[in-house]
């Protein structure tokens, strides 16, 4: 027993050990090429389930999926939430009604009639299986937003679409289990559920996150705290907010989307500090998760294959053209982006998660309705992986347009008066005090100073320190040599 143990230890961590150095060697690669990171994770997966070294073989109703799942799942609907500026989704609130009404909730519902029509299935099985697959993979998208050809109103629908279209999917999912014989038809039972997935769940979410919010505020004012464990705070707030609704029997994913949706109205830095940190952490969680998808779980949706499955499956992908061209009609997105939005629906981890779901909850034919979303899957990463290479090719729409005009200068302030350092040897290599940034421009060195600021940090400030640099935390790099900073110059970044 202690062997079998120990060999599961050293299986578990080898591959932690491999998604981590695989995704950091390949980081660099994916950002220039826009290749799908996650294809990798699943043929490493690939290479060490059954069908290749044979190092591990997981299964549905395995406990270790259900935990990793849980966890994954919850990762992901906080990284929706505390990844989102509240300020930006009230201003464009309209879009984020274009992407969520019309359509995310109308993709849905037509997956599901599908569904039913085409796979002979409840109708609660296929309101669970439109419902996940409306859902848009995370991964996937981060490597699309990150190109910078695209235009600030596309990438701003697509992130509103990704930070909000799951936390209206898995209620969808929760009640369509429900109705599916798990639950009490009485009225009754259907108000408790929905007592404890609206108002328990993400009522736990908020509480947690203002005791969390307010507790690091205070030991942040008397002591200080490191920024890179204020990443590491983050996550602990998520899964603190999951165990507290679970608790209370309210929703634990819902409560953690409640939190970090909490975060993110009230503490900025906070916010900032997890997209640094605590995001590459919970990337590299979900990136585990696709190893253990890709071991043999995903390629299970190759087995029972038959003309409808693969009729449902091209209308599942294809649906959200139409549905998202409709819906972005008046819109302020131009041409090309609507035509990315429309395309650019990949369906992913996000998908797999939630229908496993009713995996868990031992609902009769659940088994078929996760082989049927590991295919889309599957052709969702190979269609749209390769999907921003080739849109990057469509030339925008050619026009006249109206000059802009200039932005109006932002108010600086002087920097203060510091005492000066008699030993500027003492300057740190990659940190550096008032002090020594006061003395190198006193040296008569070449100092340029970079507002690296995120929008979100930027935003609420009216100030930008006086003969700085504007540039914006994305491609820090290629943005200097746009910009022909001299490369001989101490290159200074501020970002609070």
């Amino acid at each position: 027993m202690g062997q079998m143990f120990t060999e599961s230890l050293v299986t578990g961590l080898a591959i932690i050990g491999i998604v981590i150095i695989v995704s950091a060697l390949l980081s660099g690669l994916v950002d220039k090429s826009g290749l799908p990171q996650v294809a990798v994770f699943i043929l490493i997966g690939a290479a060490l389930g059954p069908a290749g070294f044979g190092v591990f073989d997981m299964k549905l109703d395995s406990p270790v999926l259900r935990v990793v799942a849980t966890l994954s799942l919850t990762l992901v609907l906080f990284t929706d939430a505390v990844t989102l500026s509240i300020k930006e989704v009230r201003r464009h609130a309209a879009l984020a009604f274009r992407m969520l009404g019309p359509g995310t909730v109308l993709c849905a519902a037509l997956t599901a009639l599908a569904a039913w029509w085409l796979l002979g299935i409840t109708p609660a099985s296929a309101a669970i299986l439109g419902a996940a697959l409306a859902s848009t993979d995370p991964v996937l998208l981060r490597g699309l937003l990150r190109r910078r050809d695209i235009s600030s109103e596309a990438r701003q629908a697509l992130q509103l679409e990704s930070g909000l279209n799951d936390v209206v999917l898995l209620p969808i999912v929760v009640v369509a289990i429900a109705l599916s014989g798990h639950l009490d038809p009485s009225v009754g039972s259907f108000s408790k559920m929905g007592f404890g997935l609206f108002i328990l769940g993400p009522g736990a979410g908020i509480a947690i996150g203002l005791l969390g919010v307010a507790a690091l505020d205070l030991i942040r004012k008397k002591v200080g705290i490191r920024r890179d464990y204020e990443s590491l705070y983050s996550l602990g707030v998520a899964f603190s907010a999951f165990a507290a609704a679970e608790a209370v029997h309210g929703s634990g994913f819902l409560a953690a989307f409640a939190a970090g949706l909490t975060i993110a109205a009230l503490d900025v830095e906070l916010c900032d500090c997890f997209i640094e940190y605590g995001g590459v952490t919970a990337e590299m969680l979900l990136l585990f998760t696709f190893v253990i998808f890709g071991s043999s779980l995903i390629w299970s949706g190759f087995s029972g294959l038959d003309l409808r499955t693969v009729i449902f499956a091209i209308f599942a992908i294809l649906i959200r053209v139409p549905v998202y061209l409709l819906s972005l009609i008046g819109s302020r997105v131009d041409r090309r982006g609507r035509l990315l939005i429309a395309w650019y629906g990949p369906s992913g981890l996000s998908s797999l998660l939630l229908v496993l779901l009713p995996v868990f909850a031992g609902v009769a034919g659940s088994d078929r309705l996760f082989r049927i979303s590991a295919l889309i899957v599957l052709i969702s990463i190979l269609v749209h992986g390769v999907s921003p290479m080739l849109l990057a090719r469509i030339a925008p729409k050619t026009g006249p347009t109206e000059p802009e005009e200039p932005p109006a200068p932002e108010p600086v302030i002087e920097p203060r008066s510091l005492p000066v350092i008699e030993s500027p040897q003492s300057v740190g290599k990659q940190s550096i005090t008032l002090e020594e940034f006061e003395q190198l421009q006193k040296s008569g060195d070449n100092v340029v100073l970079l507002d690296v600021r995120t929008e979100r940090s930027r935003e609420p400030s009216e100030f930008q320190a006086k003969g700085s640099v504007r540039i914006v935390p994305e491609s820090v790099v290629l943005q200097a040599r746009e910009m022909k900073l001299p490369k001989d110059a101490w290159l200074i970044a501020y970002c609070a």
